[in-house]
Order: C-alpha cells, then structure tokens, then sequence
C-alpha cells in the first residue's frame, strides 16, 4: 500500500489537465488539506496527477472523460454503481491483470474477488454507459492506472500497457475509439 504522496507532476500535464475541464463545468477543487483529510481516513494517497488535480484544479467536472454524468468528485459514486458494501480505496486492489470472470467456469457469481474489484483499491472515476465504470487503480503494482470495470470483468485500458489518469484525460476528446 502507498502512502508517501509522489512528485509533483509538470506543470504542461497540468496544463493539459486545466484545458481538458473547463473552469465553468468544474466543482471546486478540495485543496490540500481537504486531500490530505481524504487520504487519511481511507488510507491511501491518491496518485499523481490525480491528487494534485483534485486538490488544485477540480474535484470532478459534469464534462468529462466518464461519458455517463462526468468526471465523479472524490468519493462519489456515479449512478448504477451496485451496491457491494463499503468501499475501501487504502485495501489492496485485487488483480494485476485483466479477468473476464463471466468466461471462467471455474468463477462463481458469488465469489468474493469479484466483489473486491468494486470495492478495493481504487477510486471511482465515473460511469461509461450506467453499468461500466472508470476506476483509478490506488494501490498495488497497478497504481495510478486506469482501468474499466463492469458486472463481468475489469481491465486495464486500453490494454495491458495502461493509462495514467493524465493520458486517459488526453484521450477522451480524440475521434478515436476506446479500446475496451
């Protein structure tokens, strides 16, 4: 689990990042102190850029790279998030690879992995389609990666080599297809 907050990131990914939400679809951003406050009662530090982003720039904008309702505040959950139990973004995030649970036989609807992907290690970002979301991955190998997760599977995206939160952000507003 990390807790020791990283660098801080360059201020042209910061600059992207401000260009990428414009100031009147914005919330207000947390500031440190309201960060640091989040951080220590679930137990994590959150990921550059991402943690500078919520504290300086904007904690979640109704525009933005999760299509369904925008970029989530820290610690919302978008509608249709199913309801699993507490979320714990300090706990160690489940995988470190792709799973496609519906294909495995060997996985019961029950079992508790699934259930952990949801609720472990990792902030939510916001909804694709009301039954996807984006997740920010907060502890683990797979830290500060973004990956989609949904009722039968979580990946990382686009693919194995996955994004950070910056590039995710970059890639929203290309004509290009997600690769999910």
């Amino acid at each position: 689990m990390t807790r020791t907050p990283g660098q801080r990131p360059d201020e042209t990914v910061l600059d992207a990042l401000r260009t990428a939400f414009p100031p009147e679809w914005r919330e207000p951003a947390l500031g440190g102190e309201g960060v640091a406050r989040w951080e220590a009662v679930n137990g994590v530090v959150l990921p550059e850029p991402y943690r500078t982003f919520v504290a300086e720039i904007s904690n979640g904008c109704s525009l933005g790279p999760a299509e369904d309702g925008g970029l989530q505040p820290l610690g919302w959950l978008p509608d249709g998030w199913p309801d699993l139990g507490e979320r714990r973004p300090g706990e160690p995030f489940p995988l470190e690879a792709a799973w496609l649970w519906e294909d495995d036989e060997d996985v019961d609807p029950d079992d508790p992995r699934i259930d952990a992907v949801f609720l472990h290690g990792s902030v939510v970002l916001g909804s694709d389609d009301g039954q996807s979301f984006w997740l920010l991955v907060t502890t683990g190998p797979r830290r500060g990666e973004v990956w989609m997760v949904s009722d039968v599977a979580a990946l990382p995206v686009p693919g194995p080599e996955a994004w950070g939160f910056a590039e995710w952000v970059r890639q929203w507003p290309s004509d290009e297809e997600w690769q999910v």
